[in-house]
């Protein structure tokens, strides 16, 4: 048993540089999806000009971003595969510094709710680091991007967490404070999501041993009076109000919390089974009460209420378990959204069940070795290995969905047959890959499959009409 002789304080960087290595093979993917309309179709985002005259906006960091990619373009980005390049080494660059934060966060929070000695503490925060950086999930979030949004509202998050933690550690500035209040902003501005962020530092709280003291509320509260008034001052100039008319036009509340009893399940087994991986998945519960979805609700609901009452006891798994929860909640709780359920809704909530596992490593490596505290032992180190390469393998595999888009869209109705959308969107990639056999047949499946959808008859008289990009000099490199 040895200690390692790479620097601690380097561990977090080394995590973050292999969730580069892994991801930098999927640079010269294209363009999928939502990208051609949040990310080329978007006037607001062609230029920093132009972002600045849309303002204020929602997502206005988000935005920025895009607006900062198109600049290196020189001009608004058309589309081409090298253009491609240089958005997507952005949300690596940012799923990196994601990973870092988690390492240093989950090895803080493993010290102050798991009470775990230093050696173990480290153990933790490498393989929830490992585990968050390189599970295929994630690849909806980092190489999809148009997923950017919640990597980036992810490290303010972490960043905002980090801050907060550190601010409460004695003789620390009281500058804490305002920077977890400056990152905390700029999360909202990345996605509306991380508004629960002040829950999940009152989870922290209740997680300790010690019981909290009304101060050690004095940063959540402050954060959700905060968000309270940013939402007042935008609700007039920016549209969440129709936002919220179109979520209740979808499905009520109550109607959602039944197919999220079933969206919410599809997305645990998500994690447990990469072959599932769906950019597009169409899911299609059931929006009404049944036996079957009132029981999976209340089984949902048993799990919850049984890690809350449980968190002060069992902090380590009732924590896991309520933070993946919890930053579930906003996408997959009470407001519908057109999709049920989305791979990249996991991406901050898988870190809660990669903390419980980086736990059960650090367990095992206890029992194993009981006497290398500060260092860790070659059990640890060979199983963070091995779940390193068996993620990143996975990861690997699921990034060459996204090579095209007609390898895209194939899996996609590989995985969904029924998603007429999906058929609709190959048989326009085959025709720009000039396919036109191949593109008449996606279209004539999504008719078959969806009578009334307008969009596939449409594209199969441009088809037919020579209208469509099927013939040479028109069609995309495949």
């Amino acid at each position: 048993m040895t200690t390692p002789r790479i620097p601690p304080r380097t561990w977090p960087w080394l995590a973050a540089l292999l969730a580069v290595a892994v991801y930098l093979p999927s640079l010269p993917a294209s363009f999928q999806f939502d990208d051609w309309q949040s990310v080329l179709g978007d006037e607001r985002v062609f230029s920093l000009s132009a972002w600045w005259r849309s303002m204020p906006g929602m997502r206005a960091l988000l935005k920025l971003t895009y607006a900062l990619n198109h600049g290196v373009c020189g001009e608004p980005c058309a589309g081409a595969d090298g253009d491609a390049a240089g958005f997507r080494a952005v949300n690596i660059l940012i799923h990196a510094l994601n990973t870092a934060l988690l390492y240093m966060l989950a090895q803080k929070l493993a010290q102050r709710l798991g009470r775990a000695d230093e050696r173990a503490a480290r153990v933790v925060g490498a393989v929830t680091a490992l585990a968050f950086a390189l599970h295929p999930v994630q690849t909806e979030t980092v190489t999809y991007i148009a997923g950017r949004s919640g990597a980036l509202a992810t490290l303010g998050v972490l960043a905002a967490s980090l801050a907060w933690l550190r601010g409460r550690e004695a003789g620390a500035g009281r500058w804490w404070p305002a920077l977890a209040a400056l990152a905390f902003v700029a999360a909202l501005a990345g996605k509306e999501t991380a508004a629960v962020l002040p829950l999940g530092m009152a989870l922290c709280l209740f997680a300790e041993p010690a019981m909290p003291r009304l101060r050690d509320f004095a940063l959540p509260l402050a954060l959700l009076a905060l968000e309270a008034a940013l939402l007042a001052a935008a609700w007039r100039r920016l549209p969440y109000g129709h936002l919220l008319d179109t979520s209740l036009g979808v499905r009520s509340p109550l109607d959602n919390l039944a197919a999220q009893a079933q969206g919410v399940p599809w997305l645990v087994g998500q994690l447990l089974d990469w072959s599932r991986l769906n950019a597009d998945p169409m899911l299609q519960p059931a929006a009404q009460w049944t036996a079957g979805t009132a029981a999976a609700a209340a089984a949902l609901a048993a799990v919850c209420v049984g890690a809350a009452l449980s968190l002060r006891r069992h902090p380590v798994p009732a924590f896991a378990i309520l933070w993946f929860f919890l930053w579930l909640a906003p996408t997959n709780s009470l407001l519908a959204r057109l999709d049920v359920a989305n791979d990249r809704q996991l991406y901050l909530a898988l870190a809660g069940p990669a903390w419980l596992l980086g736990h059960a490593v650090a367990r095992l490596g206890r029992k194993a070795a009981p006497g290398t505290a500060g260092g860790v032992s070659r059990g640890e180190l060979a199983a963070m290995a091995a779940l390193a390469a068996l993620l990143a393998a996975g990861t690997a595999s699921r990034n060459r969905v996204y090579a095209t888009e007609v390898s895209f869209w194939r899996d996609v109705v590989s995985k969904s047959p029924h998603n007429a959308r999906a058929w609709n969107n190959l048989g326009y990639a085959e025709a720009l890959a000039c396919r036109p056999d191949e593109a008449r047949q996606a279209f004539e499946e999504a008719v078959r499959r969806d009578p009334g959808y307008p969009q596939p008859q449409v594209n199969l008289e441009l088809l037919e009409a020579g209208e469509l990009p099927g013939e040479p000099g028109r069609c995309r490199d495949e």
